[in-house]
């Protein structure tokens, strides 16, 4: 059985694992250091450690000033707060000027299960992805993540990292070939037939779902697309014109995430049938995050349903 681990708890265990070679880090967080996993880089380092309390837009200009001084701010709470309270101050105080901050949100998607709608973030991807030069990057299992975190802390510019809270399963230790570059998607299983892409937790859940496809005689491509913005427009075409039509898979709203990222791109440039799997125009609903999951279809099987009706649009 593959090692499972949440990808918070791998950003945690980077941040302390990185401090001693990037002094320059600073990790900010809004009361929440114990899900948010920052306790372990609160409790190495108090010095380089600020508890902000439960005041996310003085957090986030606290963090655009410490940029000024050569520090590389990560700022941490759950993705409702980190993109939709503190929006104006991400937009303003860090973005418009171009400052060198990560805005890190935890518990993004339906996966944050019984904490309901009011704390389930469908929409970070799409705000975030809106604000001008904002990079936004969603790792797909630990091992990706603790590779992203060391990327961002190199990375000169806004940057938003989104974080979820179940244990998935690490497969991109195990893919021949892999490596991690912050804007470059990566192909994890190749096909003829449809191509999948997919971010987050759905990078599994691709594989799965291709395994599944494969049973029924249908070649599908996977590909893990951790950064959302910018969005890697090669690969995307790469697929496009090769297999014909494309599925994209999310945990967030159908509308203004990755699947609008692929669909924008491709309209202008090479139009091939595009079906978006993710939430649909709702919000989320309160239960344990297998059966939230379940509810909404992000499954292996609700993408396996996907790929088969965007071929039936292709032909």
């Amino acid at each position: 059985m593959a090692c499972k681990i949440a990808t918070r708890n791998a950003y945690g265990d980077a941040l302390v694992a990185l401090a001693e070679k990037y002094p320059q880090l600073v990790v900010l967080d809004a009361d929440l250091a114990s899900a948010t996993m920052t306790k372990g880089f609160a409790a190495a380092y108090p010095d380089r450690f600020f508890d902000c309390g439960i005041a996310e837009a003085n957090m986030t200009d606290i963090a655009a000033g410490m940029s000024t001084i050569g520090l590389k701010p990560f700022t941490n709470t759950f993705a409702i707060f980190a993109a939709g309270r503190a929006y104006e101050q991400v937009r303003n105080s860090i973005a418009y000027p171009g400052l060198n901050v990560t805005v890190v949100g935890s518990h993004g998607g339906v996966s944050v299960g019984e904490d309901g709608a009011t704390h389930q973030a469908i929409e970070d991807f799409a705000l975030m992805r809106v604000i001008p030069d904002m990079l936004v990057c969603c790792p797909c299992d630990g091992h990706e993540m603790t590779l992203a975190v060391e990327a961002l802390i190199n990375y000169k510019g806004p940057a938003y990292l989104r974080l979820e809270r179940p244990a998935t399963e690490i497969i991109t230790d195990e893919i021949e070939g892999y490596s991690f570059e912050l804007g470059k998607g990566v192909t994890l299983r190749d096909g003829s037939d449809v191509t999948i892409i997919a971010t987050g937790i759905n990078v599994p859940m691709a594989v799965k779902a291709a395994d599944l496809l494969a049973e029924s005689g249908i070649s599908a491509r996977v590909i893990d697309m951790h950064t959302i913005k910018p969005l890697d427009e090669e690969l995307v075409l790469k697929a496009a014109k090769e297999t014909g039509c494309i599925v994209t898979s999310e945990e967030h709203s159908v509308i203004g995430g990755l699947g609008g990222a692929v669909s924008e791109f491709l309209s202008g440039t090479y139009p091939v049938p595009v079906v978006r799997h993710g939430v649909d125009d709702t919000f989320g609903r309160s239960g344990t995050y297998a059966a939230v999951l379940e509810y909404f279809g992000i499954t292996p099987e609700g993408i396996a349903e996907k790929a088969k009706q965007a071929l039936a649009l292709k032909k």
